[in-house]
C-alpha cells in the first residue's frame, strides 16, 4: 500500500536568494510609483486642493502598495518567472492608474 503524501506536489521549488532579488526589484519599482505620488500630491497641494483632491492623490500615494501586497499574494507561493509576471502585471495596473491619476489632476481645475 502507497503512502498518500506527497502525491502529486513534487513541484521544484526556486531558490530563495532568487525569490528575494524579484520581490526587492519589484519593491523598488513600486516604491517609485509611491515617491512620483507623493511628489505630485505635494506639487498640487501647493497649488489649492478640495478635499475630494485630497482623497484622490492620497489613494494614488497609497494604491502601489496595495498592488504590490496583493500581487504579492497571489505569487508568493508560484515560481519564480511567475512571481516576477504577477508583479509585473501589478506595475501595469499601477501604471494605467497613475497615468489616469495625471490626467485628472491636470485637467481639473483646483478650487
Amino acid at each position: 500500500m502507497t503512502s498518500p503524501s506527497n502525491t502529486g506536489s513534487s513541484v521544484a521549488r526556486s531558490p530563495r536568494w532568487l525569490v528575494g532579488l524579484v520581490i526587492g526589484l519589484a519593491g523598488l519599482f513600486y516604491a517609485y510609483a509611491v515617491w512620483n505620488a507623493v511628489a505630485h500630491l505635494i506639487t498640487m497641494a501647493q497649488t489649492g486642493l478640495t478635499g475630494g483632491g485630497w482623497a484622490t492623490l492620497l489613494f494614488g500615494v497609497v494604491f502601489p502598495a496595495i498592488v504590490f501586497a496583493f500581487a504579492y499574494a497571489i505569487g508568493r507561493r508560484r515560481s519564480v518567472g511567475e512571481l516576477a509576471l504577477v508583479f509585473l502585471a501589478g506595475l501595469g495596473i499601477v501604471a494605467v492608474f497613475w497615468m489616469s491619476l495625471i490626467a485628472l489632476s491636470l485637467t481639473l481645475p483646483s478650487a
